[in-house]
């Protein structure tokens, strides 16, 4: 009859009770409360910093064009000149992007390029694909 008692304390004592895991899961939730926003807030900082950096390398790809053509592609020719040939283009040696074609924006939009005699600009109007905004709705530019 001993044995018996034992091997019900043994039962007894396995196991966790609904309490136990209803504390355990509050205490889960409550965590995710407090760093779940955090997370999301850095996860949407890192797509207008990777917009930022493509478009970095989109001028760079862009300063090789111009040393081998003489001139930035013109706003009707686009950056789609640093992956296919425009006509008239002598000395065109590309194409200019690793990958041989135009990355989309890090929210799949392309980017907005304009070249006015100056300086080519380079954008992305960031989540929400319109002009303005703030947050992860601002425009990214070089």
């Amino acid at each position: 009859m001993g044995r018996a008692r034992e091997t019900r304390r043994d039962k007894r004592i396995k196991g966790f009770t609904l309490v136990e895991l209803l504390v355990v899961l509050a205490i889960l939730g409550m965590l995710a409360a407090l760093v779940g926003p955090q997370v999301l807030n850095q996860l949407g900082g890192a797509k207008s910093k990777s917009a930022a950096i493509q478009i970095s390398d989109l001028e760079q790809a862009l300063e090789l064009y111009k040393l081998d053509v003489g001139k930035f592609p013109s706003s009707e020719q686009g950056l789609d000149a640093l992956v296919r040939q425009p006509s008239g283009a002598t000395g065109w040696n590309g194409p200019y992007l690793k990958r041989g074609e135009l990355p989309d924006d890090p929210w799949g939009n392309p980017y907005e390029y304009r070249y006015s005699g100056g300086m080519p600009e380079i954008m992305s109007y960031g989540a929400d694909g319109r002009s303005g905004g703030s947050g992860e709705d601002a425009d990214v530019t070089g």
